[in-house]
């Protein structure tokens, strides 16, 4: 893939942060996310490309735009598969907490995991323990791993963790071994990077969550040299028969980083709120500022994007 795409892609991400981010602590999660996926939707369109979009707002009778398999891109040039979230965290957004993000993952046709939208159980870590987890093992199998791979204690350790009720028994294991919680409301594709990014504090994630976001994160973390496990975790029966649809034979498979994300992938995010890694959009009189990070797995390099938008003179779509 072109290098300079990765450029044109965080336009999109920054598209869709200025449009949600005029929302933020509004209350109105639905608007948010909306005004996102047009914002994104009409960025995405202006590219040159033939894109399809592998994981999205969902199927096509639940999501107007952006639904999976839809086109979008000028429709000329390169063929590319796109996972994306165009407000990762509309209750973070809506309720003006941290780390909402907007996000899109770019690869060649055919190298992403096309998932069902039901739950998966994941594990995440950075670059240092990569290769010391496995899903198949106990919450405190993999703590032990990861902390003698990072040569420190498990006391040491920060697990970051959905606050679900699904998630009482991993709480109380993760505490009987010592290690410390940061308990998230939402937004696990955030928590995913955040295992990989040294100052955030964060080890390793751990917890079932959405299996689209997992496709994403395990996009962000190939780009950033980390791990990624995942195994489907299926609540109905139509959700089995949806998988199979989309080509999942074997309900019990634990997809490892490259199962979900194959091949030369790039990453982009743009902050929303503030976070961890990014900042949230801030606004000023006629102007906006947004900050964004790009990724490529080919090359491993990771660029921060600072951009200051005038809102008179830029696109619509783009102002929120």
């Amino acid at each position: 893939m072109d290098r300079n795409l990765a450029l044109e892609f965080v336009r999109v991400t920054e598209a869709a942060a200025l449009a949600s981010a005029r929302l933020m602590g509004r209350g109105d999660e639905k608007m948010a996310d909306h005004v996102a996926v047009e914002a994104m939707r009409s960025a995405l369109n202006s590219i040159q490309f033939d894109g399809t979009v592998v994981i999205g707002e969902g199927e096509r009778d639940e999501a107007p735009m952006l639904y999976i398999g839809e086109k979008v891109g000028t429709g000329g040039g390169v063929k590319l598969d796109i996972a994306l979230d165009p407000l990762e965290g509309t209750t973070i957004c809506a309720r003006g907490s941290t780390n909402a993000l907007s996000v899109i993952a770019i690869a060649q046709g055919g190298n992403f995991l096309h998932a069902p939208d039901t739950y998966m159980d994941k594990i995440a870590v950075g670059p240092e323990a990569k290769g010391a987890i496995d899903l198949r093992k106990s919450p405190s199998e993999n703590l032990k791993s990861i902390a003698a791979a990072k040569k420190t204690k498990v006391q040491d350790l920060t697990v970051i963790i959905l606050d679900r009720p699904r998630h009482e028994a991993l709480i109380k294991e993760v505490r009987d071994c010592g290690a410390r919680i940061w308990l998230i409301g939402d937004g696990d594709v955030s928590a995913s990077i955040a295992a990989c990014y040294e100052d955030s504090g964060v080890d390793v994630l751990m917890g079932s969550g959405g299996a689209p976001e997992g496709v994403i994160s395990a996009a962000a973390l190939r780009c950033m040299g980390g791990d990624f496990q995942g195994r489907l975790i299926f609540r109905k029966d139509d959700e089995r028969e949806r998988a199979t649809k989309m080509g999942i034979k074997d309900f019990d498979k634990i997809y490892m980083i490259d199962d979900l994300a194959r091949g030369k992938v790039m990453f982009c995010a743009t902050g929303v709120t503030q976070g961890t890694m990014l900042k949230g959009v801030r606004f000023h009189k006629g102007h906006a500022h947004t900050h964004s990070v790009v990724m490529r797995s080919e090359t491993g390099t990771i660029r921060m994007i600072e951009a200051d938008h005038d809102l008179v003179r830029k696109p619509s779509y783009a102002q929120g």
